[in-house]
């Protein structure tokens, strides 16, 4: 089922602009650098790009040696990433001797909404979760067993976390390890518990993975240390780093994307106003999975930066002690099994008819299978209340399936989201574009007008860095400050390209109007609009 959610059309739309693009494309770079610098130091677009660790980057770029660059092979880390987590919960439900309770929690979190869409997209979120769960799985199971091996497979966990993303994994796994040990500190002392957490060995495992870039990468680049330690984890944190490229929210901004994350299990929630059955696992249990999500999340909420994709580090301990209280339930009774049909049913009834009260005022553009947005829309809206009402009586129905007929609702959402991403390519990815240019325009440079992050798989597909016409990306703004270049230059620098060569100019639709302003338009001529651009010619 896992292979399913995850592989299934995994190369089947284009790149994403933003994230992925620039995550594709720094891994592309380093192939094509025959440089051993741009192993230590990525680039992103022809220039220094230092603000996370290499593991992603580096993996992605050994998918691409073996299996070419393509955009299956592009999210094969991601993929195999939630992979790992559905194997860790395997491992870890049978440790504990609860592995039905660690089936149902990989199914739950494979199958997810969110949690399957981040497994599909190039972003370090997915292998930070792979590495942050494996390594304080393998620390809880040090601490109610003594085993040292465990201790030194979470140190080495541990440090592949940090090269996934940075310092965060060693404020998060600390942050749970010593709640963890609090309450035996005054038994034990804290002399001793240093002792047996700094076992020599486990520690030389952690220093030998994690040091040897950070090393290099400050003898390679001397602002590194400050950009990387200073700029990046501490000053983002306190929403004080520059450029301030990332979003703010309300305290209780993931709340509602738990939710989501976990559609459609998250509609489990009522069942557990059942009693439970059963309560034979150990308190320390309880207390770390509590701590292994709840403490991720207060941190987030916390920080000045949020975004949507840093919810995914909580997802694994959250649905494992979910489906633990689900399965000391006995699997929930069958009015319980019922209800979260009935309540995503009318959800999505609802939502059918704010979509026929609103129809004339959406927008009718792009099309997705021949019908507008609210049409397709409606569509999966109809069908997602009529399925969620046939899990739901098989739910009660059949109890050896139950709440597994639930799973055909995440199908569901994996085939809209698919096929909508499909459909809106043009929107979303530069492929259809890039197609244009060199079948339409072969010949012509291609340059950017302003912002790259929102074209950013556009060198990606056309395999070269772009050139920006004046620059306002953020993703370029530190390797443009460190290393002089050709690549970002202003109008007027531009207008001397035109008198030379063939150019063809890529403008956001929503950049038109100061395109149209500046004294380069007079110069030219569209040539052709395809999704969010337009392509302009000399």
């Amino acid at each position: 089922m896992a292979l399913a959610f995850v592989l299934s059309a995994l190369g089947g739309y284009g790149i994403l602009d933003n994230n992925e693009g620039l995550y594709a494309e720094i891994p592309r770079e380093m192939l094509a650098s025959h440089d051993w610098r741009h192993w230590v130091i990525p680039h992103l677009n022809g220039l220094p790009y230092m603000e996370k660790p290499p593991l992603l980057y580096w993996l992605t770029a050994l998918s691409f040696a073996l299996f070419g660059v393509a955009e299956w092979s592009a999210r094969l880390v991601p993929a195999l990433a939630s992979l790992t987590c559905v194997l860790s919960l395997l491992r870890f439900g049978d440790a504990l001797q609860r592995p039905q309770a660690g089936r149902l929690a990989a199914l739950m979190f494979i199958s997810g909404l969110g949690v399957m869409a981040m497994s599909r997209t190039l972003m370090f979120d997915m292998l930070l979760t792979a590495c942050l769960s494996a390594a304080l799985m393998n620390a809880y199971l040090y601490h109610i067993r003594r085993e040292v091996a465990k201790l030194r497979h979470a140190y080495a966990w541990l440090a592949l976390a940090l090269m996934a993303k940075g310092m965060v994994a060693l404020v998060l796994f600390g942050a749970v390890l010593f709640f963890l040990l609090l309450p035996t500190l005054r038994s034990v002392g804290l002399l001793q518990t240093c002792r047996d957490w700094l076992e020599p060995r486990a520690v030389l495992i952690f220093v030998a993975i994690a040091a040897p870039w950070h090393i290099a990468a400050s003898l390679v680049e001397p602002i590194f240390p400050w950009f990387y330690f200073i700029n990046e984890h501490v000053l983002r944190f306190l929403g004080k780093r520059e450029p301030h490229d990332y979003y703010s929210g309300a305290w209780w901004y993931y709340l509602p994307r738990m939710a989501i994350y976990l559609f459609p299990w998250s509609f489990l929630l009522p069942g557990l106003l059942q009693r439970a059955q059963r309560h034979n696992e150990p308190s320390s249990l309880s207390r770390f999975l509590l701590l292994a999500w709840l403490l991720p999340l207060l941190f987030f909420s916390v920080s000045s930066a949020k975004a949507n994709y840093y919810l995914i580090a909580v997802m694994p301990f959250a649905v494992f002690q979910f489906a633990l209280a689900i399965e000391n339930r006995a699997f929930l009774r069958p009015w319980l099994r019922i209800l979260p049909g009935v309540l995503i049913a009318a959800l999505a009834g609802a939502l059918y008819a704010v979509l026929a009260s609103r129809a004339d005022s959406l927008p009718a553009q792009p099309a997705i299978l021949g019908a507008t947005p609210v049409q397709f829309a409606s569509i999966i809206s109809i069908c997602f209340a009529g399925t969620a009402l046939l899990c739901a009586t098989v739910a009660a129905r059949w109890a050896r399936i139950g709440i597994l007929a639930y799973l055909a609702l995440s199908a569901g959402g994996a085939l809209a989201l698919i096929v909508s991403l499909q459909a809106i390519e043009p929107q979303v990815s530069t492929r259809p574009l890039v197609h244009y240019l060199q079948t339409e325009l072969a010949g012509r440079s291609v340059y950017l007008y302003r912002n790259f992050e929102e074209q950013s798989s556009l060198p990606f597909y056309l395999q070269a860095p772009v050139s920006v016409i004046d620059s306002r990306s953020y993703d370029l703004y530190w390797g443009n400050k460190l290393q002089a270049n050709d690549l970002l230059i202003s109008s007027e620098q531009f207008e001397q390209v035109l008198a030379r060569r063939p150019v063809a100019v890529v403008v956001m639709e929503r950049q038109r109007k100061d395109f149209e302003a500046s004294s380069l338009f007079a110069r030219m001529k569209e040539a052709q609009k395809i999704g969010k651009v337009g392509v302009f010619v000399n």
